[in-house]
């Protein structure tokens, strides 16, 4: 079943997480209207090449031409304005960078990947405690705001019948006082008796119903300070612990939109109750009642409806997005100087008035304290639109403003020094975004501060750049500490190895398994602390101190591979066709019993930029195994021929020997062609003739072969 097919019978909670995957620059449509030809494609491959990237973004036009044509025959016309404004749309976002389109799909595709494999498994283990406990915890919510919604709309209508049994009472009280004046000279009789003896029961029934309308309120605003407190302090931290997790590659984020509708209920019952307290002082003015409970109690559930009103809204905006270079989608919070960058801000409490109301300006590291900061750190100015209006959004109806047009530029300071002890990528800079909220007996300041980000001037830092985003992010409790790297605290390999299989998972559909990670901690932790969940690894370790004997720290090789993964090996990867992460020790016990022939792939440990080699066994007269391996491949030998087709056609000579290709069976025992025959590219000489009239060629058809001297007894280094 297709991808997209598959997505729609997930529980709502994964199809909201699949919503956030979408916005204004590639809505939701456009996969609803062509999911198939859209699965059809490997937009990993088409983001690496301009040309493709071209040739794809025109098709999608053209898919969608012929779309608008078939809605045509029905008269859909609504439809038919969508199609032409989303088309409008694509070709004012990526007319001239077609590339970026094809990381975006990419991006969303493998997201929706994983929301799928999450929601699967979760299936197939049956809910956890943990998991059940936190539905539970969130059904409780769901219900606590259910009940104050109820209890509002029950207050409107006892407020209704106050005000009615008010105006009754106060109509008899005047008819009979005018009867009783009349009547003056005479006796009263006893059916005026009888008429103020009910009217007296229904002044004590009026001070009961004034009673149970101000208890009621005060009810209300306590259940409704109960959940903004839930939400404040429990939800929305959480929600930000998740969005954290996902900027690193972990978990897509989701329930923002569940986190907006709760905020907006809380903060649409509090101004109910508000405009309930002014109906009440009316009520107040047109009658007076001695020691009237509605008088007693009203001021204080003023000033609390007011106050909680206040506080909601003063935590109200969170970054939906992280700034992040649209050029390096999979790799927020890293920012090149004079390279554009986006951030989306949004507001949890979704009210009408609000639209068009709240200008947000945003600057960069504003109001730091020297506490907060470095001596020496750069400085930097915003260029761009760095004011934007919130207002509600067409898509998905919610209060946002997205800036889509900031760079940042580094200031000359004459005075500057170098006295930081931090090098450039781990700076840590904050972009703050501010706003005000000015309503009738109210006026907010808002503020919301992003992650700390990191500012490169060249994109040879970026690895390095996102390396201190993985560990801030892992291990920082404070959410905006700037000096965290003086002083970077060490990670467990348990945590480590979560977010290192994310880099995978992120950019590919296989996460590394168990035997790879386990590999991965033997090279940090060395072989005493294989398999020990709690071996901590520090900060240089991870990012600045030589892993081997080349001289490359851990992270940027990890950091080679995966670009050697993404723009050559994607496919082969996987398929699961390359080991990858193995010692020498392993790769032998594993290839020592095999038939001769057999090999594997894995990623040489000594290439800064990423390399991988094929090693294969073969046994000697006596019948002891040799391995063999070639010198690692490496992205610019990968640029010239495919790993595919270096397997098939390699070839090994020898003087007095015939070229053999000693490579047979993909380990532990699959014939290469069958692993790898639907990647070979065809060779020129299998090819066609391109004018079949003209039988003279003027060259020699040729193809490109990796060959290799036949290896005597000695094992390549690599």
């Amino acid at each position: 079943m297709a991808l997209w097919n598959q997505l729609q019978l997930l529980d709502s909670l994964y199809l909201e997480q699949v919503d956030q995957l979408y916005d204004e620059a590639f809505p939701m449509e456009i996969r609803q209207y062509l999911s198939q030809w859209i699965e059809s494609h490997d937009w990993e491959s088409v983001a690496s090449n301009v040309s493709l990237a071209t040739l794809r973004f025109h098709e999608l036009l053209n898919q969608l031409d012929e779309h608008y044509s078939r809605l045509n025959l029905g008269n859909n016309f609504l439809l038919q304005h969508n199609i032409r404004k989303i088309k409008r749309n694509l070709q004012e976002h990526f007319q001239e960078d077609p590339v970026h389109m094809a990381m975006i799909i990419a991006n969303t595709l493998n997201e929706e990947r994983k929301i799928l494999e999450t929601a699967l498994s979760l299936q197939g283990k049956g809910d956890s405690s943990q998991g059940s406990f936190m539905m539970e915890q969130q059904n409780e919510l769901a219900n606590k705001i259910n009940n104050l919604k109820t209890s509002v709309q029950e207050i409107e209508q006892d407020i209704q019948v106050l005000e009615d049994v008010q105006d009754e009472y106060d109509f008899k009280r005047k008819t009979l006082q005018s009867r009783v004046e009349a009547e003056m000279n005479s006796q009263k009789t006893k059916e005026i008796q009888l008429e103020e003896m009910a009217i007296r029961q229904m002044f004590i029934g009026l001070g009961m119903k004034r009673e149970v309308v101000i208890r009621e309120m005060a009810n209300v605003l306590t259940l409704a300070e109960q959940i903004q407190f839930t939400l404040i302090s429990d939800e929305l931290p959480e929600w930000k612990k998740r969005q954290q997790m996902a900027c690193i590659g972990g978990p897509p984020n989701a329930c923002l939109d569940q986190l907006q509708s709760w905020f907006t209920v809380v903060a649409e019952c509090l101004q109910q109750i508000r405009q309930q307290l002014k109906k009440v002082q009316e009520l107040v003015q047109k009658f007076t009642y001695n020691n009237d409970p509605l008088t007693l109690g009203k001021s204080q559930l003023d000033e609390q409806a007011l106050s909680l009103f206040k506080n909601l809204i003063l935590n109200s905006l969170v970054v939906e997005r992280q700034p992040c270079m649209p050029t390096h989608p999979q790799r927020p919070l890293v920012i090149k100087t004079g390279v554009q960058f986006t951030v989306k801000i949004r507001s949890l409490v979704k009210l009408a008035e609000l639209n068009c109301q709240l200008k947000v300006k945003v600057f960069i590291d504003k109001d730091l304290t020297e506490s907060d900061t470095l001596k020496g750190c750069r400085k930097f100015n915003i260029l761009g639109t760095t004011s934007k209006v919130m207002n509600l959004e067409e898509s998905n109806g919610c209060l946002a403003a997205e800036f889509r047009h900031l760079q940042l530029k580094e200031m000359k300071c004459n005075n500057r020094t170098n006295e930081t002890p931090l090098i450039i990528s781990e700076e840590l800079h904050l972009l703050r975004f501010e706003t005000q909220l000015i309503q009738p007996e109210l006026c907010v300041d808002l503020s919301i501060i992003s992650l700390p980000v990191v500012v490169i001037s060249h994109v040879n830092q970026l690895p390095s750049a996102w390396g201190s985003i993985l560990w801030y992010n892992m291990l920082c409790s404070e959410p905006h500490n700037l000096t965290f790297f003086l002083n970077p605290p060490p990670v467990k390999w348990e945590q480590l190895s979560k977010v290192i299989s994310w880099q995978f998972s992120s950019v590919t559909k296989r996460a590394l398994n168990s035997e790879q990670l386990r590999m991965l901690a033997n090279k940090l932790l060395g072989h005493e602390a294989q398999g020990d969940p709690e071996g901590l690894i520090y900060w240089n370790t991870f990012c600045k101190m030589s892993s081997n004997e080349r001289g490359v720290p851990f992270w940027l090789w990890i950091d080679g591979i995966l670009d050697l993964i993404k723009k050559h090996l994607l496919n082969i990867w996987n398929d699961g066709h390359i080991i990858g992460f193995l010692s020498k020790g392993q790769e032998k016990a594993l290839l020592r019993d095999k038939l001769p022939g057999t090999f594997l792939l894995r990623f040489s440990e000594t290439c800064r930029e990423g390399g991988i080699t094929i090693t294969w066994v073969e046994y000697s007269k006596n019948g002891e195994p040799k391995m063999h391996s070639v010198k690692p491949y490496t992205k610019s030998d990968l640029a010239s021929i495919s790993l595919p087709n270096v397997i098939r056609d390699y070839t090994l000579t020898a003087a007095e020997k015939v070229p053999v290709n000693p490579l047979i069976y993909l380990y532990p025992d699959i014939p290469k062609d069958e692993a790898f025959s639907r990647y070979y590219t065809s060779a020129p000489d299998d090819s066609e003739e391109m004018e079949t009239d003209n039988p003279i060629k003027p060259y020699i058809p040729r193809r490109m072969i990796s060959v290799s001297e036949n290896p005597v007894s000695r094992l390549q280094k690599c």
